[in-house]
């Protein structure tokens, strides 16, 4: 079984790849998870100020509070834009990863594939091996029994 050796250490080391591959993947999609649980706490906030600021009681501010509310507005606004450059990174990284750990899990079942032919191969021919040594016993053994019986032997 040492023909198998190389393609077991083979296995086994794609084994762990494709198993960091996915911690990377599981940790891509929490960073996705992240960043849109950021983006919904975002825009309801922006929501309930833009909400605040429409009611009657605003009305009558001074210019100078209006003034800072739109700038506090637009700057919210950037960080909503901000964050939405944020999601589509996320996702490109959990796509890149999902590609990486898939492209690992075809490589190491071809391995695996590998393997299993070999392992055919070897007892097959482990198998011809002890048949052509059965063969050979029957031969001899027939040859016996036919040398005696020729003899005059009895069995």
């Amino acid at each position: 079984m040492s023909e198998l050796r190389s393609i077991v250490l083979a296995i086994e080391l794609a084994t762990r790849q494709r198993d960091d591959l996915a911690k990377a993947a599981a940790r891509a999609q929490r960073a996705l998870g992240g960043a849109q649980h950021q983006m919904a706490q975002l825009q309801g906030y922006a929501g309930e100020t833009d909400a605040r600021w429409s009611s009657p009681t605003y009305v009558a501010l001074s210019a100078e509070l209006i003034r800072h509310h739109y700038q506090f507005t637009a700057r919210l606004q950037q960080a909503i834009v901000l964050q939405t450059d944020a999601i589509s990174k996320a996702n490109r990284q959990v796509e890149l990863a999902a590609q990486a750990l898939l492209q690992s899990e075809f490589r190491l079942a071809g391995l695996k594939q590998v393997l299993e032919t070999r392992q055919s191969a070897l007892q097959l021919t482990q198998r011809r091996k002890e048949q052509r040594l059965t063969d050979e016993f029957a031969g001899m053994q027939h040859a016996r029994i036919r040398a005696r019986t020729m003899s005059g032997e009895t069995l």
